[in-house]
């Protein structure tokens, strides 16, 4: 029997849904120019998951996804728009959108991108440069 905690999220109109399960293997907050052109904010809070604990439970025909880079994969709603989640096929896992987990106890450990942030954020939390060195980046932090 499965005892995992599971979260539900929905697009903006809530035609699709998605279901993340069990715990997310890191939360934290993306800087970079990309993610927050995405996100129309300046910056976007992420909860990084294995791709087997996300799954589309309704509305997957209406799922559509766009690929502007080889490290993202985004996905949003073909009715509203509303983004949903974005695969990360380099670094295999999933970001499932943190505003979209109202039941999620966000609980950030980290900043990435941080040399691109344009707010600045004191929270002592570590502020990567770019990416940790696991995921392929210089693994150097900035002061706050």
């Amino acid at each position: 029997m499965n005892d995992q905690k599971s979260y539900t999220g929905r697009c903006f109109c809530g035609t699709v849904e998605i279901v993340a399960t069990g715990e997310p293997v890191a939360m934290g907050y993306c800087h970079c120019a990309s993610c927050r052109h995405w996100s129309a904010g300046p910056v976007n809070a992420f909860t990084l998951w294995q791709p087997q604990a996300v799954h589309v439970t309704k509305g997957g025909e209406h799922v559509e996804g766009y690929q502007r880079s080889d490290t993202s994969v985004r996905k949003f709603c073909d009715r509203c728009g509303g983004h949903l989640y974005t695969e990360h096929p380099t670094w295999g896992v999933t970001d499932v959108y943190a505003a979209l987990l109202p039941d999620l106890d966000y609980a950030p450990a980290l900043h990435v991108n941080y040399q691109e942030s344009v707010l600045r954020i004191r929270d002592g939390l570590p502020k990567y440069k770019d990416m940790p060195a696991e995921m392929g980046g210089s693994g150097d932090t900035l002061p706050e």
